[in-house]
C-alpha cells in the first residue's frame, strides 16, 4: 500500500511539474522571432504617446510583470522591453489605468483589444483601424487563457 501512495505521490508530482513547465516554456519555444531594437525605436519615433511599464505594479508578481518603453501611435503599438512568458497574451487599451485582476475585470467591458502579443522581448502591434489610441488613457497586458494581470503602462 505504501508503495502504492508513494507512487501516486512522486508521478502526479512529475505530471504537475512537468504541466506547469510546458505552459512557461511552450510560449517561449513557439514564439516568433522579436523584432529588432531598430524596427521598434523606428515605429517608436512615429508615437504620439509613451509610456513604462513597470514590474512593481500591485497586480504583477515574479511569473507576470513587465518592463520597457511602450510608444503607442495611431497604427502601431510598440514596445521596446520585456514582458513575463506566458500563454495569449493580449494588448488592452482602457479609458483608465489599473493595476489589478479585479480593476481590469471591472473596465473591461469599456477596452478596447488591440491585438495578441507572441514576443517577450520587444513587440510591435497594429492598430485596428476602428480604434483610436488617443481616445483611451492605458494599455494594458492581459493573460486570457489563466484571467491574469500582466502589466499596465498609464500614457495620458
Amino acid at each position: 500500500m505504501k508503495i502504492i501512495i508513494l507512487s501516486l505521490m512522486t508521478h502526479g508530482t512529475c505530471l504537475a511539474v512537468g504541466f506547469f513547465a510546458g505552459v512557461y516554456l511552450l510560449p517561449i519555444l513557439t514564439a516568433p522571432p522579436a523584432p529588432s531594437n531598430t524596427a521598434v525605436q523606428n515605429i517608436a519615433g512615429q508615437a504620439e504617446f509613451t509610456a513604462e511599464f513597470s514590474p512593481d505594479l500591485a497586480g504583477s508578481d515574479f511569473l507576470h510583470w513587465g518592463e520597457g518603453t511602450l510608444s503607442v501611435g495611431r497604427q502601431f503599438i510598440s514596445l521596446q522591453g520585456e514582458v513575463s512568458p506566458g500563454p495569449d497574451y493580449k494588448l488592452y487599451l482602457s479609458p483608465a489605468f489599473v493595476e489589478t485582476e479585479a480593476e481590469f475585470i471591472e473596465l473591461k467591458p469599456s477596452m478596447a483589444l488591440v491585438g495578441d502579443i507572441k514576443t517577450f522581448e520587444n513587440f510591435l502591434i497594429a492598430v485596428p483601424e476602428s480604434i483610436n489610441p488617443a481616445d483611451y488613457k492605458a494599455a494594458i497586458i492581459w493573460c486570457e487563457a489563466f484571467s491574469e494581470f500582466i502589466t499596465a503602462a498609464s500614457y495620458r
